[in-house]
Parts: structure tokens; C-alpha cells; sequence
């Protein structure tokens, strides 16, 4: 497969503003997006390079430009070497794509509320907002996309005083005048307080909460089970992960949330929520790198007892990243062609989406017609 779209000298380009730029999602996609962009490594996991989209009319990955918020102030390079060395990214393509990486790095800027931060929500709104302006300003793009990749947070007290950290800066691109995704479980955009201007604004928008492991293994199963007739009793499961995730979601407040989209899943194609729940354990050691156990128990015909267990063992980063390039260019696509509100024709990418289907195979055809309709508008 190659870049369907490749960039020519006049090619528009398209701002991917990430919210935890630093991250190790971020840090992979911006990398990957530059080898693939110049043929030194094959694109694989990034379905909008199959033919299939190939009338889409998506930007090119060589015309994507990377900034974002962060708290944290290491170099993207130091990150990207620290990645090569776990296994996540090829041994020397930090090196090869150091360009980009550094580019990338002086477009980052500071993020909040750090402890201490004296400024309201207002005035943090404000302030990310003139930091999306200035990035679309000066590299004079045609547009650009926010994407949250930051850590994930508690589900909110719709009672708190101020909006969480992911709504705020959900809220700074709805000003700024860009499309949004939610790639975590956060409230982001979805917080009710942002409700209204989310209507108003005419962006597009999708998310929440990326289906990269367990939950897209339950989104291909748990179909199959009901077109079969057969009960299922019981679905139970543990994650093993480490890194920023692990941390995070080491706090239950953050692990509720992130098992919502789990359950819905399996509400939705069963017609129920079975016995059994998802445990999440930090496993620092692990990096990122993580393990999925599903333990399903199911009747058969004259109430035969069975099971089936499943195992996935992946890295996070690398199943996340192309699934985030995706997006971007996908809504920036949707920008272009004048399609607002959320975007339910991307559930394939999501344990927690904007409505349509549930099951993964009508997801991806929803998908594919959404490409088709972008290929055709003007």
C-alpha cells in the first residue's frame, strides 16, 4: 500500500493538535507518520491507506502537521529513543525521523492546570484556544484536528465548580474552529457543560475512548454469540499494563470510567450486561506493553456448559497510534467537505461512540460508506 494521497506542492496542510503531546500515543504516531510518509517502514494497522479509501480524498500523510498541550517538558526525540529501546518503535527510527520529531517537539506547548494555577476556566480556555489559533497561524494550515491522548481521568462530579482538564481544552477547539476526538475515556467533549457549544459550533466531532485490545476483541466476539443463539453467563477480565496507563488508571475513579465503554459493548450486542466484571492492574514493568484476559462462560444447545478464554498481548502505542492517524485524517476530511456534529460512522474506532451500531463488522461497513461520502462530496 502506498500514500492514495499523496501530497503535491500546493497540497493544503492539516494541523494534528494532540492533547498529551508528549506521550507515548503521540510520540508513535508522529513517528510513524513520518517513516510511513517516506517509505521506511510499510503502513501497517493504518487502515486509511488500504484501497478501500482510497477515493477518500483524505490529506496525505506527508501533509499532516504535529503540535499539541503537554505538562510535561521532555523532548519528543528522548521519548521516541526511550520507546525504540522497550520494543514499540523500529531500533533506528528515531534517528531517521529526528527532523520531524524536533518539529513536531517546538510546536508543543504548555498544558493545565498545573498545582498552583491561579487562572479559571475561562482564562485556560482562552489561553488554548490562542495557542491552536497561533499554530494554525503560523503554519498556515487549512485546518487543523484536536485529538485527546492524555492520561485518563475520574468521571467527573457533574456538581464540581470547574470542568475537568479534557473539557477545557475540548472546549479551546470548539473556539479555535477545529474538529475534536476524545481517543480516551474522559469527558472531554462530552461533558454536559459543552453541550450546547458543541451544537453550535458546526464541527465535527467522535469519540470517546479508543478500541484497541480486549474491548475490539469483544466488539468481534460477542456478536457471534448472539447470531449463534447461544447464553452467555458470564464475561470477566483483567488487564496487566503499565506506563502512563497503568498509572492512571491504577486510581479506580479513572478504571470506572474506562470499563464503561467495556460493558457497553457487550450491552449492546448481547442484549445484556452477563455476571462479571474487568479488573485493571498496574504492572509497571510491563511499560507499554499489556496483557487482556477474557474468561467466557456460555450455554449451548440443551444447556451444555462451556467456555472460551481469550488472550491479548499487545503493545499499546503501536495499536493505538495508526488508529489516531486515522481518525485525524478522517475528520479533518469531514471538516473540509462541511460535516458537523459527532461522527457515529466511526464507531470502528471506538469502545464508546456517538450511537450507530455495536457489532464490529457493521461498524466497519459504516466506515467504509463514510468513506465513500467523502470521496463523493466536493
Amino acid at each position: 500500500m502506498t500514500d492514495h494521497a499523496a501530497t503535491s506542492v500546493s497540497e493544503p496542510r492539516t494541523g494534528v493538535w494532540f492533547i498529551g503531546a508528549r506521550g507515548s500515543v503521540a510520540t508513535t504516531a508522529v513517528a510513524g507518520c513520518a517513516a510511513v510518509a517516506a517509505g521506511l517502514e510499510p503502513p501497517t494497522g493504518l487502515l486509511t491507506q488500504a484501497p478501500e479509501f482510497a477515493a477518500a480524498k483524505l490529506p496525505a500523510l506527508s501533509s499532516l502537521v504535529f503540535g499539541g498541550h503537554d505538562l510535561d517538558g521532555s523532548p519528543l526525540f528522548k521519548r521516541a529513543e526511550e520507546l525504540a529501546e522497550q520494543g514499540v518503535l523500529p531500533h533506528r527510527l528515531p534517528a531517521a525521523v529526528a527532523g520531524e520529531l524536533a518539529a513536531a517537539d517546538a510546536r508543543i506547548r504548555p498544558g493545565g492546570p498545573l498545582p498552583g494555577d491561579p487562572r479559571g476556566d475561562e482564562e485556560l480556555i482562552e489561553a488554548f484556544r490562542a495557542d491552536l489559533a497561533d499554530f494554525v497561524r503560523t503554519e498556515d494550515l487549512a485546518r487543523a484536528v484536536v485529538v485527546n491522548v492524555a492520561s485518563t481521568e475520574p468521571v467527573p462530579d457533574p456538581d464540581a465548580p470547574r470542568l475537568p482538564a479534557s473539557s477545557l481544552y475540548a472546549a479551546a477547539a470548539l473556539r479555535a474552529g477545529c474538529g475534536y476526538l476524545n481517543f480516551t475515556p474522559s469527558a472531554g467533549l462530552h461533558h454536559p457543560a459543552l453541550r450546547a457549544d458543541a451544537e453550535r459550533s458546526g464541527l465535527p466531532h467522535a469519540g470517546r475512548d479508543g478500541k484497541t485490545g480486549q474491548t475490539l476483541l469483544r466488539a468481534a466476539l460477542a456478536p457471534m454469540f448472539r447470531q449463534r443463539a447461544l447464553d452467555v453467563r458470564a464475561w470477566s477480565g483483567a488487564n496487566l499494563l503499565g506506563g502512563g496507563d497503568g498509572a492512571a488508571l491504577a486510581d479506580p475513579a479513572a478504571a470506572a470510567a474506562k470499563n464503561t465503554g467495556k460493558a457497553r459493548v457487550l450491552r449492546e450486542n448481547l442484549g445484556t450486561v452477563p455476571q462479571g466484571q474487568v479488573r485493571i492492574d498496574d504492572v509497571p514493568a510491563l511499560g507499554d506493553w499489556k496483557t487482556a484476559w477474557d474468561h467466557i462462560a456460555f450455554d449451548g444447545f440443551l444447556g451444555t456448559r462451556m467456555v472460551l478464554q481469550t488472550i491479548w498481548q499487545g503493545c499499546d502505542s503501536a495499536l493505538a497510534a495508526p488508529l489516531v492517524l486515522d481518525l485525524a485524517r478522517l475528520v479533518a476530511r469531514a471538516h473540509q467537505v462541511g460535516i458537523s456534529g459527532p461522527l457515529p460512522q466511526l464507531g470502528f474506532y471506538f469502545k464508546d461512540p456517538d450511537g450507530g451500531p455495536a457489532a464490529l463488522a457493521e461498524q466497519y461497513a459504516a466506515l467504509l460508506d463514510f468513506a465513500a461520502a467523502l470521496g463523493a462530496a466536493r
